[in-house]
């Protein structure tokens, strides 16, 4: 159990900083840590059973809440804020059944969001603690590591850990519910990669509400005993790489997308004390490597994931990096490659349907007995992506299958013509490829780009690395590509305005 082992690391470690958060500037120790998540055990256990909802920033506030839930019995469903927030609240309300969620006054003052029925503010529960409270959660973090676990709330490893949503960037999000076996596997997998250790110390700006953030940069520092330095803003870019430089961090991750703003604020100097830096969740781009290479003598490494995988699949490491793939799979986990139409598996560096099997596989969709039968068949998992693995067992992912087109019988990767057009591209601006029905051809495709480009210069360059049914025929010029609060590029919206845009052409 996840709190088990909190409690554990927490009496192991009592007077090591455990969390630094810059948000608020304060720093926690792990024994305060413990003494915090036991007061608010008591509060929750007090709460309606089952669900609670948490939409709090990442900061010691979210680790200590996530907790002390689940110290407390109930299961902590965790709510995206980025953006339309009172909305997820609400869908998630509707779609797990439950009504309690903590949130903070301070948030929802920040991103103007309207008070949704069954709120309670971290600010008021931490305001009517008593000296009383306070000092019986004292007496009991005093006691041994066994005895407290007696007191907070048992289960099993097979128990759900953590709700969470899926992006929503093509479709409506699914609840993924994550065990704390499958979360622990994860942990477990990917810790001699990297040889972990309780001295390194972790940089998480990532939200909480992202499997990304809350496996890689809560569950597994505080697992290992290290140091967290927590911040709200991942786009305060400046803000993040003094913060890396000044307090001496060795691990970051982050989506592609935040790592382009760290490369394009930071200085010579900010990030030599990172041993690893990690870029997930989106491709990442070789001009992105190439940045942080030149500019800091540092090699970013990618890796690949999936919410319903606590997330881990694979990734590049020092000893295992291929620039380009997403790295070799982690230990205990299975891949297997099949043709997406017969099932049949495929052989080195044909690209199919990625599918996986391990301990670290959700449980299934919270009440879609459906969507859990479509994505999960004898125990493999379907990712909905496309990809290969080498001869070298690295794995290559080339897109999700529904980025993928079928023009005149041939399958084209959207992924595939955004990586060629890239190329070409002006530094700083961005693209994205979308198909859009076309009543003749079955299908059109669009480049949607942030800035002005010779069209015909552009296609021209991208025609010798390209099929002609792969060619964009239309080039849509925006100031920016919405995204997710993830930092992921958000397709089902750009595909959607485009779509309108042209109909209105």
């Amino acid at each position: 159990m996840l709190h088990h082992y909190f409690i554990d690391i927490a009496k192991g470690f009592g007077k090591k900083t455990a969390i630094h958060d810059f948000s608020t500037n304060k720093k926690l120790t792990y024994n305060k840590s413990l003494i915090a998540s036991l007061l608010l055990t008591r509060i929750f256990s007090k709460m309606d059973e089952g669900f609670i909802g948490i939409m709090i920033p990442t900061s010691a506030g979210c680790v200590l809440t996530k907790i002390g839930v689940l110290m407390s019995g109930r299961i902590p469903v965790m709510i995206n804020y980025s953006t339309g927030a009172a909305q997820n609240v609400k869908y998630a309300q509707q779609k797990c059944d439950f009504k309690t969620v903590i949130t903070s006054k301070a948030l929802l003052e920040k991103i103007e969001c309207p008070y949704v029925d069954g709120m309670i503010y971290i600010e008021d529960i931490m305001a009517a603690i008593s000296p009383v409270q306070k000092i019986r959660a004292a007496l009991t973090a005093a006691l041994p590591a066994k005895m407290i676990k007696m007191l907070v709330h048992q289960g099993t490893e097979d128990d759900t850990a953590v709700i969470l949503f899926t992006s929503g960037s093509e479709k409506d999000p699914k609840a993924v519910q994550l065990t704390h076996k499958n979360i622990l596997s994860n942990i477990k997998a990917v810790t001699p990669i990297f040889n972990f250790q309780s001295n390194d110390i972790f940089f998480c700006a990532l939200p909480y509400f992202h499997v990304f953030g809350l496996t890689v940069t809560m569950w597994l520092p505080l697992y290992h005993g290290m140091k967290i330095l927590t911040y709200a803003n991942p786009l305060d870019f400046k803000k993040v790489c003094t913060i890396i430089r000044e307090h001496k961090a060795t691990f970051m991750v982050g989506t592609p997308s935040f790592f382009w703003g760290y490369l394009r604020k930071s200085e010579k100097g900010d990030f030599d004390s990172l041993r690893i830096a990690m870029a997930g969740a989106d491709k990442c781009p070789d001009a992105l490597r190439d940045g942080f290479k030149t500019k800091h003598g540092i090699t970013v490494y990618e890796g690949y994931g999936a919410t319903e995988c606590s997330p881990v699949i694979s990734v590049n490491s020092p000893e295992n990096n291929r620039p380009g793939s997403v790295g070799k799979p982690i230990p205990g986990l299975q891949v297997r490659i099949e043709n997406y139409e017969t099932g049949e598996e495929l052989g080195p560096r044909q690209d199919g349907r990625i599918l996986v099997k391990g301990d670290n596989i959700m449980k299934g969709y919270f009440n879609d007995f459906e969507q859990t039968s479509l994505h999960i068949r004898h125990g493999w998992y379907d990712t909905g992506d496309m990809g290969n693995i080498d001869e070298e067992g690295y794995l290559w992912h080339v897109g999700r299958l529904k980025r993928f087109v079928k023009i005149g019988g041939e399958m084209v990767s959207l992924v595939k013509i955004e990586d060629v057009l890239e190329k070409f591209l002006p530094e700083d601006v961005q693209c994205c490829i979308v198909e859009i029905p076309d009543s003749i051809k079955g299908a059109k495709i669009v480049a949607v780009v942030t800035a002005d480009l010779d069209e015909k210069e552009i296609t021209g360059q991208m025609a010798d690395q390209l099929p002609a049914i792969a060619m964009p025929k239309i080039f849509l010029v925006w100031d920016t590509l919405p995204k997710m609060g993830s930092g992921k590029i958000d397709f089902r919206t750009i595909s959607e305005m485009a779509r309108e845009q042209l109909t209105r052409k």
